[in-house]
């Protein structure tokens, strides 16, 4: 999963319709120095409009670094890992352009790919060139004027439910991704990983946590495996069509993608789908808008899937509670480079305080095996 801590100045530089994207150090800004973009883009393209042109930063941070290029030739997004040392598993672009391609002629939106590169020597890493796709991201707000009635918030869960259903009813074999992971075991897998980072990275003894992850291990379901996964599926990772909100343009960011368990998505994205009489205390990393008014319930986005997609989701709060301890896992490392000082920024004193309130969550799911 990708970290979205918060951690970088507020100091808005650019924009990704609808996010502020903060001042990044110079190593990042410099990740993509036009000087070596332009001339390397006229090459490879076969358009000498290329050869002068700018690059603008519009999502950063500790995940992959995604650029917008402009020129007399038009826009393209380029995508490269973060700067510094990486796991080439979490950040491999030849991975991400692969899954992308593949999937162009599909019923799922994706940009066009247009240019893999692996020569390290021209960036520094590995990166890709793709079409820039039109649209609005909804995260912590609905730009203004879009999804204001219920029925058009209706519409937007809908299409990106949809969407979802849509990819796991890919064939991968018949879009030459037959080997793009290892699905038999796959959750299995992903409790034994996330224990493994828990243990890694304890901040303090958290009981909870512990008697959480073993409940996991101890109740693995029986589950479908073999479609092509997100990964990390939600609602601020696609683009939305500003005139159709039940459209959407693309889904973004395949960093986490493989083959393996459909539900794994769906309960990552009930993790984050807020509905509009949670509990104030019910914690939440980052915020969404599902949480207002006219946006559907978590047991209607579970039906619609299951309607959808002919999947039996009754095992749907098993894969709740493992997203609810990936996330805690997650927030531990957080807090763990914050008491190291590796990293700083407003309010990562405070997210020690998550951990918790997202431990009993994800028991609760696991033990009344409902969505509430």
């Amino acid at each position: 999963m990708r970290a979205r801590d918060g951690t970088l100045p507020p100091v808005p530089t650019a924009t990704r319709k609808g996010q502020a994207i903060p001042d990044q150090p110079p190593a990042v800004t410099a990740a993509a120095d036009p000087a070596t973009v332009g001339p390397h883009l006229a090459r490879v393209l076969e358009n000498p409009a290329w050869r002068s042109c700018t690059v603008e930063l519009i999502a950063g941070g500790m995940s992959n670094l995604t650029y917008v290029v402009s020129s007399a030739a038009g826009e393209v997004v380029l995508r490269r890992p973060p700067t510094g040392s990486v796991l080439p598993t979490a950040h491999d672009m030849v991975r991400e352009h692969r899954v992308i391609t593949a999937l162009a002629e599909t019923a799922v939106p994706v940009p066009r790919t247009l240019y893999l590169c692996t020569d390290p020597d021209v960036l520094g890493a590995p990166f890709y060139v793709m079409e820039k796709v039109e649209g609005v991201i909804a995260s912590r707000q609905l730009p203004a004027g879009f999804a204001e009635s219920a029925a058009d918030r209706r519409a937007l869960a809908w299409g990106l439910i949809d969407v979802l259903a849509d990819l796991h009813a890919v064939d991968p074999a018949a879009v030459g991704l037959s080997g793009f992971g290892r699905p038999e075991g796959f959750m299995q897998r992903q409790v034994r990983r996330w224990t493994r980072q828990w243990d890694a990275s304890r901040d303090r003894e958290r009981p909870d946590l512990d008697r959480l992850a073993e409940e996991l291990a101890g109740s693995v379901p029986a589950s479908p495996t073999g479609p092509i996964v997100h990964g990390d599926y939600r609602l601020d990772n696609c683009l939305l069509d500003p005139d159709r909100p039940g459209r959407i343009n693309a889904v973004l960011d395949w960093e986490m993608s493989t083959l393996g368990d459909p539900l794994a998505d769906l309960g990552l994205l009930l993790v984050y789908w807020q509905q509009h009489d949670d509990a104030a205390a019910r914690p939440t990393v980052t915020p969404s808008v599902t949480g207002k008014p006219g946006f559907p319930s978590r047991r209607e986005v579970a039906d619609r899937y299951a309607e959808r997609s002919g999947r039996d989701v009754t095992e749907l709060p098993w894969y709740v509670a493992f997203g609810f301890f990936k996330l805690a896992v997650v927030v531990t490392g957080i807090v763990a480079r914050v008491r190291a000082g590796a990293m700083a920024g407003k309010g990562n004193a405070d997210v020690a305080e998550l951990v918790d309130p997202l431990v009993g969550l994800g028991r609760s799911a696991l033990a009344s095996g409902n969505l509430d």
